[in-house]
This record gives structure tokens, C-alpha cells and sequence, in this order.
């Protein structure tokens, strides 16, 4: 079996299992939203359910649009509120929390081998650490938090082997933007995406949350990648009361591939993926001059604080060009306050950014810097689907946090060497 197939077997309590059976499988963590939540918690009370199978592995993140925009939004969040406060689970407001995805493995909530399930897509954020983890409707969200089990069709699985060394300027979004560009849409539908090769074996912490983030941006169930050593560290840090030891062996020698695709990461350039889809990915170089009105940097995707360090890189050069709007915005709490003490916001408000609080925000058009008609923004959010962030004649171009800088600076699409002294 492969890593994939041998975490459903063990939380199925089977010996194996193959690519296209339904089993049902025992959770570690159920996530949902400020969206999705309330919809899952309607469905609980509908179920007639008294209690919920276990609150500590039961997170409410409230995220999409906090700070609350509206009254329809507070009430949501509200619903969340009361439901916490009625079963005990576990609940992070504004103030205390971020962006989910950022949020949970900076608690220490994910670990290896885990199987996790949340109320939005991009919960395939996590097999950066080595769990299965997979975007499920509020519905099954609902039937876990009342069971702790959820059922699942075995997904077929696509190994992809990074190899070569990365060029300046190239991180886990570029790499993932390639693939995407490569394997279309649903190249990897319902498939897991297994990442592995020497270029991955190399790859920064971060890099690996983007790139297991975007897999469902090709159709993919999942993406995993095999914890190593750089996982080790990062929970070390982040959850030193558990006990975490390396013992997820690796893929079978016999394990079975619908596809094995080999990517050699030094021909990849900083990638752009143009509207209105994550794979109209190509070099940076061949949008040089598309004008821009917005940059954003964050979301759950690259608002780390690497990704805001790699900004700042580039934004000490120079001001935001006088027509762009360059909207910051750190992924959690911790990470806007690391990004304070490291003096990454002064610069950022020096070159003339504005700076928000952990928030989805603009990302699904929510808040906090939705576009207007005709205007285009370059973002290192997730998706640019037409009307994503705003009207639906805007437009929105994926990219890497140096290019998105780079753009803000020159008020168009730019290579980040276009800045440098």
C-alpha cells in the first residue's frame, strides 16, 4: 500500500485496503468554518443528537468573514459560539485564532498518520504532516461530530517525483502551479497526490503546506507527503508535549500508481496562473506588463510567515506604485505578531501596504479587498475563478509572494530581478 492507503486501512481497521472501496473510517479532528459550520450544526440538531462523540477533536474556526462584516455574518459566527459553549469543543475567536489551515498545525492539532476532515476544501492542507486529510460536506461533518467516523471511497493515488534544484525565486507555489498547469483541473481527480523526490525531501516546511493546499485545485482527494525529518522539527516546535517519532514507513515496494510523473524543479520559473484557472500557470515572464489595481499576500495558502519575510525581501526596495492597492495579510495571530517583532510590518507600511487582520477576506471575495468591475488583482491565494474576488469582469492572477511584491511595486506584473538594486 502506499502512505494514503495504509492510514485509511488503520483507522478502518482493516489489514488493506485497494484503490475504489468504500470503507468507513474513525477521525482524529473535525473542522469547519464560519460558512460551513452552521450548516453542519443545523444538521446535528435536525439528527436529534445530545452530544457530540468527542469535543476535543471537534475545531470551529471562524475565519471567512471575520472580523465579522455584517450581521449576517455575526450571527454565524454566533451559531458557532453557542455551539461550543453548549458541547465543550473546540472554539477559536477573532483575537485568538487565524486562518484555519495556518491555525491548526500551529496549535500542534495534526500529527502524522492522523486522518482529518473539515467543512472546506483546502483541509488537504494538512497532509503536509503526513495525515490523510480531505474536504468534506457540512453533512458528513455533522454524522462525524454525532459518530467520530466518516465514510470514504479508497482514492486512486498519483505519485509526482520533484527532482533537480530549484531556481531563485521558486517555492511550493510555483511548484504546485506548474503541476497544476501540467496535469489540468482534474488531472488528479479524487486521486491522492502523493509528493516525493529529492526537491521535495529539501523543501522548507511552508512550502510543503502550499503545495498539499493547492492539490484540490487539480481535482485531487488529497496530497501527503512522507514526514520526515523537517516535519520532526516543525513539531517539535509546535506541539513539544507530544511525542513524535518517524515511525510512518514509506510506500510498499508493490504499491500500485494510476500515474507516476517525474518533474525536474530546475526548469520551473516563478509561475503565474492566469484567470480564470490554477492551471493557466506559465513563467512570470510572459505576463510582464499586464497591468494590475490589487496585490494580495496571505491567505491559507501563503500568509506564513515565511511567505510574509519573502514580501518584505522585496518591498525594501521601493513603494507601492501610487494606482495598486497592496493589501498584507499574516495567516494567525502568532504570525502577525512574529511579523511585528522581526520589524516585517514597518516595512511593509513604509512602502505603503495596508495591513489586515487574519482573515480568508478577499480571497472568496468576502472582505477586506473585494474588486470592482473590470479590476485586476495578483494574489497568493488559491483560486481565480471568474468572480472569485469580487465582480465577476475582475480578474485574478496566482502567484508566489516575491511576485506579487515585485507587481505591487512596479503596478504591473513583474519578475522580482526587476526590482533588485
Amino acid at each position: 500500500m502506499n502512505l494514503t492507503e495504509k492510514i485509511l486501512a488503520r483507522h478502518s481497521g482493516r489489514r488493506k485496503v485497494a484503490p475504489g472501496e468504500f470503507i468507513e473510517a474513525s477521525v482524529d479532528l473535525i473542522l469547519a468554518n464560519d460558512v460551513t459550520a452552521p450548516l453542519a450544526i443545523a444538521e446535528f440538531e435536525k439528527a436529534g443528537a445530545r452530544k457530540v462523540f468527542d469535543p476535543d477533536r471537534i475545531v470551529l474556526v471562524p475565519d471567512h468573514f471575520t472580523p465579522c462584516k455584517d450581521i449576517r455574518s455575526a450571527e454565524m459566527v454566533k451559531k458557532l459560539r453557542e455551539f461550543s459553549r453548549r458541547y465543550g469543543v473546540r472554539f477559536y475567536e477573532i483575537g485568538r485564532a487565524g486562518i484555519e489551515h495556518a491555525l491548526l498545525p500551529e496549535e500542534g492539532l495534526i500529527l502524522p498518520g492522523e486522518l482529518i476532515i473539515g467543512a472546506d476544501s483546502h483541509t488537504c492542507t494538512y497532509g503536509a504532516l503526513g495525515a490523510f486529510s480531505t474536504g468534506v460536506g457540512s453533512t458528513d461533518v455533522a454524522a462525524a461530530m454525532i459518530s467520530g467516523r466518516v465514510w470514504l471511497k479508497v482514492p486512486e493515488a498519483m505519485k509526482l517525483v520533484y527532482t533537480g534544484r530549484r531556481q531563485p525565486w521558486v517555492g511550493g507555489k510555483d511548484l504546485i502551479l506548474y503541476t497544476i498547469g501540467l496535469i489540468g483541473v482534474d488531472g488528479a481527480r479524487y486521486q491522492t497526490m502523493e509528493l516525493t523526490g529529492p526537491a521535495i525531501d529539501s523543501l522548507p516546511m511552508d512550502d510543503r503546506f502550499t503545495m498539499c493546499n493547492m492539490v484540490i485545485e487539480a481535482g485531487a482527494k488529497n496530497g501527503i507527503i512522507l514526514p520526515d525529518t523537517i516535519t520532526l522539527s516543525y513539531l517539535t516546535e509546535v506541539a513539544p508535549q507530544k511525542k513524535v517519532t518517524l515511525d510512518w514507513p514509506g510506500c510498499e515496494a508493490d504499491a500500485t500508481w494510476k500515474k507516476c510523473l517525474e518533474i525536474d524543479v530546475s526548469l520551473i520559473e516563478p509561475q503565474v496562473a492566469a484567470p480564470p484557472l490554477p492551471s493557466n500557470s506559465r513563467s512570470v515572464r510572459e505576463f510582464a506588463g499586464q497591468r494590475i489595481d490589487q496585490v494580495v499576500i496571505g491567505s491559507c495558502t501563503n500568509g506564513r510567515l515565511s511567505d510574509l519575510r519573502r514580501a518584505a525581501a522585496i518591498f525594501r526596495y521601493g513603494s507601492v506604485h501610487p494606482e495598486v492597492r497592496a493589501i498584507i495579510i499574516p495567516a494567525t495571530q502568532k504570525i502577525y505578531q512574529q511579523a511585528m517583532a522581526e520589524g516585517l510590518m514597518d516595512i511593509f507600511l513604509k512602502a505603503g501596504c495596508v495591513i489586515s487582520p487574519p482573515t480568508c477576506g478577499p480571497c472568496l471575495g468576502g472582505h477586506m479587498g473585494v474588486l470592482g468591475k473590470n479590476e485586476v488583482a495578483i494574489a497568493t491565494t488559491n483560486r481565480n475563478f471568474i468572480g472569485r474576488m469580487g465582480d465577476t469582469s475582475s480578474q485574478v492572477y496566482l502567484a508566489n509572494p516575491e511576485v506579487a511584491a515585485a507587481s505591487a511595486l512596479k503596478g504591473r506584473i513583474a519578475h522580482p530581478e526587476e526590482v533588485l538594486p
